[in-house]
């Protein structure tokens, strides 16, 4: 549960850890995705995105969550600019292997060479300001390169002192266990919510089977999950949501109804459509710590308030039936093609 530091009279989120043994990594029950503070949400302020991070650190949140090509390339910044002067209370993650033009912004595709790799967290290190990266993810699986040879590299960058613990995202069973088998992966970063669930089937029993902890983004379905979505008006002209299958035509009109009983059941318990949301992936295990993204002070604390919500077997039935396994309509992306399956 949620308790307090009596010397700073500020909540303190309740500790889980990613990871096993010498490569397990201790972080905050809750992180925070920063992704949106930069791109891809509509308009963007970067003081209201530093004040929500410092804002995350006093609530006890310790993981933040970005990555080279937010912005692109700005989204380290801003990170790294905030906890520049309170570093030893973050567990900085941060991704590489999307490639965007820094002329245009456009996307290049996917780089897992290990010279890459090198020059990608040399430039990281540079934006965000810092001498060392806590948790290091492959953001998406290259295909043409063997993930050894990435993982390998990646493992380098940890006996340079560059990277503490390293990381995959949207990785299949059989990438993730070949990686495991180079260096110990301590978390897979993959969508995972009460309307996503894919991972259930093989990959959760892999991780732990591993001892790798799971770090869902997007726990709140990109929004969705908080009710307060009914159509694509409600989303900023350049958001990248009403391209998303999820939030289009027919698929919308369905999710919407699948969206309103999870109102429902909040409303019953007294706590936000959200907040209940976000309960759920927590009571999915204490090696599964979601970073559901905000750029909003008030949006946070409402997440945070989640790791306070205890579900009885009661709820989480009524959760299943109100949204039952591979119930949601539409693709989690306009293309998929990137997604290691």
């Amino acid at each position: 549960m949620t308790t307090t530091d009596e010397t700073t009279d500020q909540p303190t989120l309740p500790r889980r850890t990613l990871g096993t043994g010498d490569h397990g990594l201790e972080v905050s029950a809750l992180g925070l995705g920063c992704m949106g503070m930069s791109e891809f949400y509509g308009s963007t302020d970067e003081s209201a995105a530093v004040a929500t991070i410092h804002r995350a650190l006093d609530l006890g949140v310790t993981l933040l969550d970005t990555a080279d090509m937010y912005g692109p390339f700005t989204n380290e910044v801003l990170v790294g600019r905030a906890v520049a002067d309170r570093r030893d209370r973050v567990v900085l993650a941060t991704k590489f292997g999307n490639v965007r033009d820094p002329e245009d912004s456009s996307f290049r595709g996917i780089d897992g060479s290990p010279a890459y790799v090198r020059r990608a967290c040399d430039a990281s290190l540079q934006r965000l300001g810092l001498d060392h990266i806590d948790l290091y993810y492959q953001h998406r699986v290259d295909k043409t390169v063997p993930i050894e040879e990435t993982v390998g590299a990646m493992a380098e960058l940890v006996t340079a002192g560059k990277v503490r613990f390293l990381g995959l995202s949207e990785a299949s069973a059989d990438t993730i266990r070949r990686a495991h088998a180079v260096h110990p992966i301590t978390a897979l970063q993959t969508e995972y919510s009460l309307w996503t669930r894919h991972v259930e089937h093989e990959i959760l029993p892999l991780l732990r089977e591993l001892g790798i902890g799971l770090v869902p983004y997007s726990p709140l379905g990109r929004g969705f999950l908080t009710g307060t979505i009914t159509s694509a008006d409600d989303l900023a002209a350049d958001d990248f949501r009403r391209h998303n299958p999820r939030f289009t035509g027919d698929a919308l009109a369905a999710n919407l109804a699948l969206v309103g009983a999870v109102r429902e059941l909040a409303a019953a318990k007294g706590v936000t459509a959200g907040q209940l949301a976000l309960a759920w992936v927590l009571a999915q295990g204490d090696d599964v710590v979601p970073i559901p993204g905000t750029k909003r002070v008030r949006y946070l604390e409402e997440n945070v308030g989640a790791a306070a919500v205890r579900l009885t077997e009661q709820d989480l039935v009524a959760l299943a039936d109100a949204v039952p396994v591979d119930a949601v309509q539409g693709e989690r992306y306009p293309d998929m093609s990137s997604i290691d399956a």
